[in-house]
């Protein structure tokens, strides 16, 4: 491929993927629930006398609690789409999304807790 088809399909995934932020940030408050608290996760992390590398992991972990919001809506709206019959397979994806976002969030909180009484 040419250089400029690359540019233009990485500019168009760029404009895809910040829609999608800026559509679940409007939809889902737990996403900006998520966001406010690792905001002030990673306030904290600066704030306190840690190494890059816990810095890092409590950003990390902090971003993948939001990639998990993101998926897990992105689970949801499909089950959604799909149908609006109640079927105990939907309602399993559902839950199983939800739980991707739990255990990242308990890995967060684990991780502060190490380094915190470490």
């Amino acid at each position: 491929m040419q250089l400029k088809d690359e540019v233009r399909r990485l500019r168009n995934t760029a404009r895809w993927s910040w829609q999608g932020w800026r559509s679940t940030w409007a939809r889902e408050k737990s996403l900006r629930q998520w966001a406010m608290l690792n905001a002030a996760s990673a306030v904290l992390a600066f704030s306190l006398h840690l190494t890059p590398g816990e810095r890092a992991l409590i950003i990390a972990l902090g971003l993948m609690i939001l990639v998990m919001e993101l998926v897990n809506t992105a689970i949801e709206e499909t089950v959604d789409y799909i149908s609006d019959a109640q079927d105990p397979r939907a309602g399993r994806a559902k839950d199983a999304g939800s739980a991707a976002v739990a255990v990242t969030a308990i890995a967060g909180g684990l991780a502060w807790a190490v380094i915190l009484i470490g």
